[in-house]
């Protein structure tokens, strides 16, 4: 720990340890500001940690936590008052000392000349040319102009993002629409799972991302800092400000592996695996070819996750192999699942049991993955009883396939488009924000109770095209969507089970049961997962073309 002086009365630094406290009294400093939430780092030290040295030291300390790369100008205004209010001089800190920093800088805005600032934060190893313009701006977001403007501004360009683009434009070709999107690379993430089971190639998931935009929509490559939408803005990295007519928010969900203890360490090696990774699908497949015996664990985290049926599609594609390979009596396959059940909807489970009892695979229920020793080939999990105690279990794996929790983007749960979860908040039948009417939200960032799967986005985009339209009065009428959502379930090489429902569970069959009935496995299932969907995927969704997903007019309620 080594402060670094920013001005007569403020010094800053990285994460400080209990110990570092003692020196800093010693130091002359008389309070201590932390700008680094609890939880960021495993190493961390807690701020109640701090707090109790900095009492014994005499020194006051105040806790104003800010996610990284989200400094609002709420957070700089309490940073101003903090500053003015605590006994100098203050010591502050985050993970880097960046945070406190831009802290400071924003604060002091309207107080300091703008070369005075940056010239102090200089002098620090600090460099803020990212918030320069926040700082001319008297410290705050300069969301009265704009830098750019546009009829609908689409956030995230994945199959959602890609899908409502090419809907609202072959609704109207004149529409100026931009899509944000930092990311190079498109993914067809359905594919993932035939990866892992050696049927595709990892090559045949992906696309650049230039090639997926629709001809006519404006790529703005950059990341979302945040948004301001009683502004109709959008606040990109390095301040830049993008205003809509109609926002449309689908940036996806995060994969959060930190969550697991020790599982970022070793995912990729050590017999640790995830087919919801791009990179470790082709590496599921090497573990199963190459296991003779032993034990393969798979997990499933706390719902909400993309494709709730994909952890158990891993096993069931993993013990077909060993089953057709005459192995699958020498290895010991267990499913642990946070859950209470095998599947969310009762209509689909008697033929999965038949392939869980035709594989051996034994069943943990209400047991979540938290921690992975690759090394030492041991995982743990907690388990919940029916009263709700819990006991850690502990498991030995040769093969551990990992499902990782899955949260909101950062961006978004802390934003003001959100739940109480961190969801975008939506009315599950129209897909329009419930708060701010010009904001519309698809596919797995929002929080209307569907699966988070492709299909569901599929059905969605000409939903929400049709309703911003209608809204913008561009479209006769507003649509309705049922909760649509598919997964099909590849319990083997050759047969799919192809689960169709929407809200409640009701089941949604796309076809007559005489040609394929969605409750049992099926060959058709398998070749319509195989060969179709993927160029429907890349020829038909990402352009646009709405086959079978026609959108459906919205009720009419009736005034007693």
């Amino acid at each position: 720990m080594e402060p670094k002086i920013v001005s007569s009365r403020l010094s800053v630094s990285g994460q400080i340890a209990p110990s570092d406290v003692a020196a800093l009294a010693a130091a002359g400093y008389r309070a201590i500001l932390c700008n680094r939430p609890d939880g960021e780092g495993a190493d961390q030290a807690t701020f109640e940690e701090i707090a109790a040295e900095a009492e014994k030291a005499g020194l006051e300390a105040r806790y104003l936590p800010v996610v990284s790369g989200k400094v609002t100008d709420e957070d700089a205004a309490a940073f101003g008052r903090a500053l003015d209010e605590l006994p100098g001089p203050v010591f502050a800190y985050c993970r880097s000392g960046t945070r406190s920093v831009t802290l400071w800088s924003l604060s002091q805005a309207e107080r300091l000349d703008l070369t005075e600032i940056l010239q102090c934060a200089k002098a620090a190893g600090y460099d803020m040319s990212g918030v320069v313009r926040r700082i001319a701006n008297g410290g705050r977001t300069p969301v009265d102009r704009a830098d750019a403007s546009y009829d609908v501004v689409i956030v995230g360009g994945g199959a959602a993002g890609v899908s409502v683009a090419s809907s609202l434009l072959q609704r109207k070709r004149d529409l100026n629409v931009a899509v944000i999107d930092p990311a190079d690379i498109h993914y067809y993430q359905p594919g993932w799972t035939l990866v892992g089971g050696g049927v595709f190639t990892s090559g045949e998931t992906v696309r650049t991302m230039a090639s997926v935009i629709p001809k006519g929509v404006h790529w703005l490559k950059a990341a979302v800092a945040a948004f301001e939408p009683e502004e109709d803005a959008v606040i990109l990295d390095g301040c830049r400000v993008v205003k809509y007519q109609r926002l449309v928010v689908c940036p996806g969900l995060k994969l959060d592996w930190d969550r697991i203890d020790g599982l970022v360490e070793t995912l990729g090696k050590n017999g640790v695996t995830s087919n919801y990774r791009f990179d470790l699908a082709p590496y599921t497949w090497d573990l199963v070819q190459q296991l003779r015996s032993g034990n393969a664990l798979f997990s499933q985290p706390p719902m909400p996750i993309k494709c709730a049926g994909a952890p158990q599609k891993a096993l069931y594609l993993s013990a077909d192999h060993w089953r057709r390979s005459g192995r699958l009596k020498d290895i010991d396959i267990g499913f642990y699942n946070a859950g209470p059940v095998l599947f969310g909807v009762k209509e689909y489970v008697p033929s999965l049991m038949d392939y869980v009892e035709r594989y051996g695979a034994e069943l943990n229920f209400k047991h979540n993955l938290t921690a992975v020793d690759g090394p030492a080939k041991k995982a743990w999990f907690t388990k919940t009883d029916e009263e709700g105690r819990t006991e850690t279990v502990e498991r030995d794996f040769d093969l551990l396939h990992v499902c990782p929790p899955q949260t909101a983007p950062d961006f978004i749960r802390v934003g003001p488009l959100a739940d109480a979860a961190g969801w975008v908040d939506v009315d599950q039948s129209t897909l329009r924000h419930k708060s701010f009417e010009k904001v519309y939200s698809l596919g797995d960032v929002m929080n209307a109770p569907n699966a988070k799967t492709a299909a569901a986005a599929r059905k969605q985009a000409p939903i929400v095209a049709q309703n911003l339209l209608y809204d913008m009065g561009h479209a006769r009428f507003q649509a309705h969507y049922d909760g649509y959502g598919s997964c099909p379930l590849t319990v083997e090489r050759g047969k799919i089970v192809l689960a169709e429902f929407g809200y409640g569970g009701k089941l949604l069959p796309s076809f007559p049961s005489w040609i394929i009935d969605s409750r049992k496995p099926s060959r058709l299932a398998w070749w319509l997962k195989e060969r179709i969907l993927p160029p429907v995927y890349w020829q038909g969704m990402l352009k646009g073309r709405e086959w079978m997903v026609k959108p459906e007019r919205l009720p009419e309620v009736s005034v007693q």
